[in-house]
């Protein structure tokens, strides 16, 4: 057998669900509850670990975008407001478009550095920078 045979049979047998295949970049699914006019994301501290991003910052974000005063509170995040998960989801993936996904190779490989007073996002895997605003 031929190198090419032997690379397209290995192409073959690989699952499509392989981790390796498909997107690296997954941001936790938020979990919560409600308690009374509270939401109550109680696994905030790991979506804000999975982007790699201070919690402040995350917080601050989604407070803004969702339009609604709240809190961290241990690993907890309380909006002061009944908001459906979708509309978290939707707003974290736009945090992670503006705040860590990179614009030109889309690697979640990236860092918020602050350059003569002005913030930007700085990739590690293709170097490129682009300005954020807070």
């Amino acid at each position: 057998m031929g190198y090419e045979e032997l690379l397209d049979t290995a192409y073959k047998n690989i699952s499509q669900n392989c981790p390796v295949c498909g997107d690296r970049f997954e941001i936790k699914k938020p979990e919560g509850h409600f308690e009374g006019n509270k939401t109550i994301l109680t696994n905030f501290l790991q979506v804000a670990s999975c982007l790699r991003r201070e919690p402040d910052h995350i917080a601050k974000f989604l407070f803004k975008q969702l339009a609604t005063p709240g809190e961290i509170s241990g690993d907890r995040l309380i909006f002061i407001k009944k908001i459906p998960s979708e509309k978290i989801c939707e707003r974290l993936r736009l945090y992670a478009d503006s705040y860590v996904l990179c614009s030109n190779c889309k690697k979640p490989d990236t860092e918020i550095i602050e350059l003569n007073g002005k913030k930007f996002l700085k990739c590690l895997a293709c170097g490129a920078k682009k300005p954020v605003h807070d």
